[in-house]
This record gives C-alpha cells, structure tokens and sequence, in this order.
C-alpha cells in the first residue's frame, strides 16, 4: 500500500511537473528550460543530503543514476518539444504508454508475473492513460496527427529507460546521491548540446518562477518514484507514476475549472479501478 501511495504521489508531482514544463518550455525552449529546472533541482537535492547525512553510493549506482539522468532528459527534452509545438494532448497519453510498458516487460522478466488482479490493474491504468488525455476530438485527434508521434515515441523511451535504470540504482537503499547523479548526468548533455550548438544561455526573466516549479516538482516526482520502486515491484511503481497525465488534466479541472470530456471522466474512473485492483 506504502508503494502505492508513493507511485502516486510521482504522477501527481510528474503531471504538474509537466503542465509548468511545457509553459516553460514555450517561453525559453525545451533545451534551456529542462537545463535549468536540473540545476534548481540539484540545488534543492544538495540541501536535502546536508540533512540527510547519506552515504556516497558505490560507483556502479553512481554510473547507473548518471545513465538514467541523461535518458530522462532526453525524453523530457523530446515531450517538451512537443508540447511547446500544441501536441499536448497526443505527447502525453503516447510517452506515458511507453514509459509504462518498458518497465512492465522487464519487471515481468526479472521478477516474474504480479498476481492477475495487479495484471488486470495495468490495463486498466494503460487505457486510463490513453482516455485521460483525449481532448474536445477525442481518439480523432490522435489518428489525425499520427506524424507527430515520434518526438513521443521516444520521449516515452526515455521515460521507460529511467526507470528501470534509476530503480537498479537505488536497489542498495540509497536515494539522494543517485538523484544528485541522475541530475548532474542529465545537466552534462544538455551543456554539451548548448556549447555545441552555440545556443544562447539566456532566458525570460519571466520564466524563472514557473521553471521553478518545474524543477521543484520534477524532483518530488523522482523521490517519491524512487520510494515506490525500492519498497515495491518496478513494474506496479513506473504505471502508477506514467498516470502522470491524468494528475494533470485533474488539476486543471480543479484549479483551472477546465471542464473534462466523457473521454477524460471514463479515463478517470479507469485510473481508480487500476488503483483498487493493484491494491487487492
């Protein structure tokens, strides 16, 4: 139940780490937007380890973490590229399928099968996903945009591969430091793209706040994924994090009074019955 509760704290933390992401990303890029949502995260990671008094991690988690960061932040990267191009509704249902089944085939693989409710409950929390984040057009829009997957496609890779690299890193019981890692590993290819490409490191004086956010959030939704997967299954942990899209569209509805399709509603409903069956 504790793993549940962790998992979805990291798709609420996630979903409105990716509605302030994709603001951001409209006003400065996606490139400088996630470059400085890393650096405020890993200032708030080095105040937590003060308090934490963790020990370093041996170099293999560190390696890993690093590994996971970088993957991560492509996909990042790739889903705010997206959304800053008014794809929201089709990057997120399509990046969060994947970045839940990756880590269901191998927890399959490496854990062998959860019971059949557990099973039953991935199911219902994929379509949840998918019906969630259907617009005003529905299923429509997406057949209807279906050049416009790849920058999911592999932002959902992305998301997928961090997972199953950052639970490998943090099966010792560490989780700061290899969120420290994760962190700098993403921040280090993003620099090396930026100097590469001779982009400019400046940024709207007006975007701080809501990178701010974004960094903040995005970091709760790692601790609280990185908790889930090490007291639970990596496979229950990533598709209750991947309902990301649904925190979402749910606070939109309440802070925004967005209203919700029939689509977004049954989405919903799937989502708590996936919730109680991973529960039983």
């Amino acid at each position: 139940m504790l793993s549940i509760l962790y998992g979805l704290g990291a798709a609420l933390s996630w979903g409105a780490g990716d509605f302030t992401g994709g603001l951001a990303a409209r006003k400065v890029g996606a490139f400088r937007s996630v470059f400085y949502a890393e650096v405020i995260g890993v200032l708030a990671l080095f105040i937590a380890v003060a308090f934490a008094g963790e020990p370093l991690p041996g170099a293999k988690s560190w390696l890993v973490a690093t590994l996971a960061g970088m993957l991560g932040s492509v996909g990042l990267i790739l889903l705010y590229q997206a959304m800053a191009t008014g794809l929201m509704s089709i990057a997120a249902p399509v990046s969060a399928l994947l970045a839940a089944a990756l880590p269901v085939l191998v927890g399959v693989w490496t854990q062998g099968l959860p019971k059949f409710s557990t099973l039953l409950g991935f199911g219902f929390a994929l379509f949840a996903v998918w019906m969630v984040s259907q617009g005003e057009g529905g299923i429509k829009d997406v057949f209807s945009h279906l050049s416009d997957l790849k920058l999911p496609l592999f932002a959902g890779i992305g998301f997928g591969l961090y997972f199953v690299f950052m639970h490998e890193a943090t099966k010792d019981g560490a989780t700061v430091w290899p969120m420290v890692a994760s962190r700098t590993g993403g921040m280090l290819l993003i620099v090396a793209y930026l100097l590469i490409s001779r982009s400019t490191w400046r940024i709207d004086p007006s975007a701080w706040p809501v990178i701010t956010m974004n960094g903040i959030l995005d970091i709760g939704g790692n601790f609280f994924f990185v908790l889930a997967s090490q007291i639970g299954r990596l496979d229950v942990s990533s598709v209750l994090s991947a309902l990301f899209p649904g925190a979402t569209v749910m606070l939109a509805w309440i802070v925004l009074k967005e209203r919700l399709t029939r689509n977004q509603w049954i989405g919903i409903v799937a989502a708590l019955t996936a919730i109680v069956l991973m529960t039983i």
